[in-house]
């Protein structure tokens, strides 16, 4: 049976919740599952090592901690912007999503976390920092990649050799 390995092309259909059963995000509402390479560093790391060994057609459920997600909430990435900052008619709602652009011109997403007559507390964190999510994937297709390069020589795709007969 081929085996799932670092660099292997996979096709995915996955649900993610959390601990309290809410979804935050389905392959399957969607109506399409996923290709991805494993190992990728677009991955979640803890996401990509669930992958590894699986086989074709295998279904697998698992927990990530925040550390083998994406991270814990830094308190550090809090921001206290002025209220003048934002347009006179902008709507302030604390768990409101806004964007903006940081003095280094770099593109910046945070959640409002505070509101006060003077500042506005803006949560730069990631939204599901310290967070433990749950995810149940399904291995539709593993397609095996030559070595590049910048790899190894290795195949993406491993086969298990048959079982002894005893």
């Amino acid at each position: 049976m081929l085996k799932a390995t670092t660099g292997a092309q996979v096709k995915i259909h996955y649900v993610g919740t959390y601990n309290d059963g809410s979804e935050f995000d389905s392959s399957y509402e969607r109506g399409e599952p996923i290709d991805i390479e494993v190992g990728s560093r677009k991955l979640i790391k803890g996401f990509s090592d669930a992958i590894l060994g699986m086989i074709k057609g295998e279904t697998k459920n698992f927990s990530l901690t925040p550390d083998e997600a994406y991270g814990d909430v830094n308190p550090e990435a809090f921001a206290e912007v002025p209220r003048s900052n934002f347009p006179e008619d902008f709507n302030f709602e604390p768990g409101g999503m806004i964007q903006g652009v940081h003095p280094t011109g770099q593109r910046m997403i945070g959640k409002i976390s505070e509101v006060t007559d003077e500042i506005v507390v803006v949560d730069m964190n990631h939204p599901m920092a310290g967070k433990d999510l749950n995810f149940k994937i399904e291995l539709l297709e593993i397609n095996q990649i030559l070595a590049s390069p910048e790899t190894t020589d290795t195949p993406a795709v491993t086969e298990e050799p048959p079982a002894e007969e005893e």
